[in-house]
């Protein structure tokens, strides 16, 4: 398979959500229609960086696996195609899980970072379902209960809470700024 790529951005050994920042940035100097190969390693890259085409017009064209390394493809989509990318407006803090959790309230918890990430720590009780996974998965959930989803950092999440909401779900959180600073209890698998 041959394809014209315009621009090759080096996101290899970065971590969610690198990948994501430096691809918004680099695709802004392409033109509509030009073509971006994103290298990356970091497993969860793919699923982020389809979810962030999908919201904001951009076109995902997919991804090739090169032994460690994902060559993710884009491209640019033109002014008409282009959707202001969007935020999930229901966000909760880190903080008030923290209470929850403590406080033993029933709550759910749809933790939407790769298993790897998962297994090295998590809050109990979370449910893992990841961002790319999310697609095929959503009906293991219950629709009627409150969900409040984490990821490391708040992007992976942001884009689930999204999904979700589109999927008809109500009480839909976002947890910021996700585990990367979260104190509360783990437990590892």
């Amino acid at each position: 398979m041959s394809m014209k790529v315009n621009e090759v951005l080096d996101a290899k050994g970065l971590a969610c959500p690198m990948p994501i920042v430096k691809t918004k940035k680099a695709i802004t100097n392409l033109e509509a229609g030009q073509v971006i190969e994103v290298q990356a390693t970091d497993k969860g890259s793919t699923a982020d960086i389809k979810a962030w085409a999908e919201s904001t017009g951009n076109h995902y064209l997919g991804t090739k696996e090169e032994g460690e390394v994902l060559k993710h493809y884009l491209r640019k989509a033109s002014e008409e195609e282009t959707k202001g990318e969007t935020q999930h407006e229901e966000v909760l803090d880190l903080e008030e899980l923290r209470n929850k959790v403590e406080g033993k309230e029933a709550i759910s918890i749809l933790d939407v970072r790769e298993p790897a990430e998962y297994a090295f720590g998590h809050i109990p009780g979370a449910v893992n379902i990841p961002l790319g996974e999310l697609e095929d998965r959503f009906k293991e959930l219950n629709m009627e209960q409150g969900i409040n989803v984490i990821c490391r950092t708040g992007n992976r999440s942001d884009l689930a809470a999204q999904k979700l909401v589109q999927k008809g779900f109500k009480n839909v959180k976002n947890v910021v700024p996700g585990m990367s600073s979260w104190e509360g209890p783990t437990e590892e698998n």
